[in-house]
């Protein structure tokens, strides 16, 4: 049965507490951290297989995020459940794999118990143990220290610190592999193709951008001409051409400072209200290019032309945020 909470009890100063004896431990793993983190980095380069994250309990949850994050970002991995490995998971752990094993006290049972089956086939092992000297530890071919002086729950005994310690130390191996494979972000997205990271990556303008028939006029259209091209084409703006040439671009803007500069606006033909030579973009850019370089020219359109110089399409800033590719 739980005790009655004492009236003093202050939840903030707990979970700041918390914290800040988590945020120690971290900056005391960090400042041990040696070449061992540099050795698990080579082993796992060299290997032809995968790497075999296995952990018993809070350790096999941290694991299973590790696995993922390492799977994510380039290195092939997966999770097997230390108890299930004795009912038949063994046989996913081929000879050519890294194992990653994770314990704190470096003495779990169901961890110990394969070590046996991975000496025997070669497997290159890799520790994550708070405890230096222990079985697991002494097995091992590299053994990174995610010890911690104390967990951070009042009796010490909850699985806190140490599973923040393992955690971080799983990203910053996922890390060092990225940056040693040169892990960009266009393979990020090859693994994320369902998110919006994935979606913004491999998308190229032409997946989104409006196609013909565009709202075009040419040169000599009235100025009532081009309010009903614009109109009709409800994107905001159209394209002056003339001879399949690209002259320029009117937006609901530039008829706005045409009244501005203007007395007899309706006297004024297309290609006196125009921008001439629209910024433009190729069909083939990447989606986040196209939209970081609208950002940087603080332009809401841009005209995609084709290797011609032929204006092919519309993209528009909404586009960007809320379009899914066109069909």
């Amino acid at each position: 049965m739980l005790t009655t909470v004492a009236n003093n009890y202050d939840a903030l100063s707990i979970a700041c507490k918390t914290i800040s004896i988590e945020i120690d431990a971290l900056q005391a793993m960090r400042d041990r951290l040696d070449h061992s983190i540099s050795q698990a980095v080579e082993i796992i380069m060299a290997t032809q297989g995968r790497v075999v994250v296995i952990g018993m309990g809070k350790s096999g949850i941290i694991g299973q995020k590790i696995a993922a994050t390492l799977a994510s970002t380039g290195t092939s991995a997966f999770f097997v459940h230390p108890g299930e490995a004795f009912h038949g998971d063994l046989g996913m752990i081929k000879p050519v794999d890294v194992a990653l094993l994770i314990s704190n006290s470096g003495e779990t049972e169901e961890i110990l118990r394969i070590l046996p089956f991975l000496e025997h086939q070669g497997n290159k092992i890799i520790a994550l143990t708070g405890k230096l000297h222990s079985s697991l530890a002494r097995h091992s071919h590299v053994v990174l220290d995610v010890g911690v002086s104390r967990e951070a729950c009042r009796n010490n005994l909850a699985p806190t610190s140490s599973t923040t310690t393992t955690l971080v130390m799983g990203d910053a191996l996922a890390v060092a592999l990225t940056e040693q494979r040169g892990f960009e972000p266009e393979d990020f997205a090859r693994f994320h193709p369902g998110g919006s990271l994935g979606r913004r990556l491999l998308t190229k303008v032409r997946d989104v951008m409006h196609k013909p028939p565009l709202p075009i006029c040419t040169p000599e259209y009235s100025f009532r001409d081009v309010v009903n091209v614009i109109t009709n084409g409800r994107l905001g703006m159209a394209l002056v051409i003339e001879n399949e040439k690209l002259l320029g671009i009117i937006t609901d803007g530039d008829i706005r400072r045409a009244f501005d500069t203007h007395e007899n606006v309706k006297q004024l033909s297309a290609q006196e209200m125009m921008t001439p030579d629209p910024l433009s973009i190729g069909p083939d850019v990447r989606f986040a290019d196209a939209e970081a370089f609208m950002r940087e020219k603080k332009v809401s359109t841009l005209v995609v032309k084709n290797d011609s110089d032929c204006a092919v399409g519309i993209l528009h800033i909404y586009d960007l945020n809320h379009s899914k590719p066109q069909l």
